[in-house]
């Protein structure tokens, strides 16, 4: 049997890895885990981790370690009990040192360490500020309506027909933040997998299709 893939997209804020994660996870039957959108989950908590969360993130900084790596070995010890389990998607890959090492450990520990592919979908400084500014979210299914293309047109949510919003952790303030801290922690950790693993670049400034069409046919999957 054909072991489990673990694919880590990176790329910045903005560069459209939730979208690409959702398209291979349904072409491919892969699960997929976005840390962003599981620390929005842990502020729904009415403890006092979800309302720290709340507080730091609308500032634009990024929650501590002991946080995150709780979020995903939760996550990846519910994989593990899936029959017929495929893989899985990293949407947003690891952004600290502590991280990354603990993060390969648990690749190995679930035994799926043999078959990982590591994609950065690479965008500008410049296009990541205009597409996060601009981007959209439904209030009703919570779907991301990203800043390109035919999306910009959109008056509704073409998923379930919701009304958009912009999201609180979208402002300026925050994004310059979140992005500062992407050059600073999270270059790094791409770097680190460039050596371990190699690495596969993505141009991210094209259409969502274009993007999607290169990752497929550099992991020829």
């Amino acid at each position: 049997m054909k072991k489990p893939l673990s694919i880590i997209l990176y790329g910045r804020p903005g560069s459209g890895k939730g979208t690409q994660a959702a398209l291979l996870a349904k072409k491919f039957g892969l699960r997929h885990f976005s840390s962003g959108e599981a620390l929005r989950q842990r502020q729904k908590a009415n403890d006092f981790t979800a309302k720290k969360l709340t507080k730091i993130l609308s500032k634009g900084e990024w929650a501590p370690e002991c946080i995150v790596i709780k979020l995903w070995m939760d996550k990846l010890e519910e994989f593990k009990k899936k029959m017929n389990f495929k893989g899985w998607i990293y949407d947003g890959g690891t952004r600290l040192d502590l991280e990354t090492k603990l993060f390969d450990k648990a690749l190995e520990w679930y035994e799926w360490g043999d078959n990982v592919k590591v994609i950065l979908i690479h965008i500008s400084e410049k296009t990541a500020f205009d597409r996060l500014t601009k981007r959209r979210q439904c209030k009703k299914c919570k779907e991301i309506i990203p800043w390109i293309g035919e999306f910009k047109k959109l008056k509704k949510c073409p998923k379930c027909g919701g009304e958009l919003f912009y999201r609180y952790d979208d402002k300026p303030e925050a994004i310059k933040e979140r992005l500062a801290q992407f050059k600073k922690y999270t270059v790094p950790q791409i770097n680190y997998f460039k050596k371990q693993r190699g690495l596969i670049k993505i141009n991210g400034e094209q259409s969502i299709e274009d993007v999607f069409k290169d990752i497929l046919r550099a992991v020829n999957l």
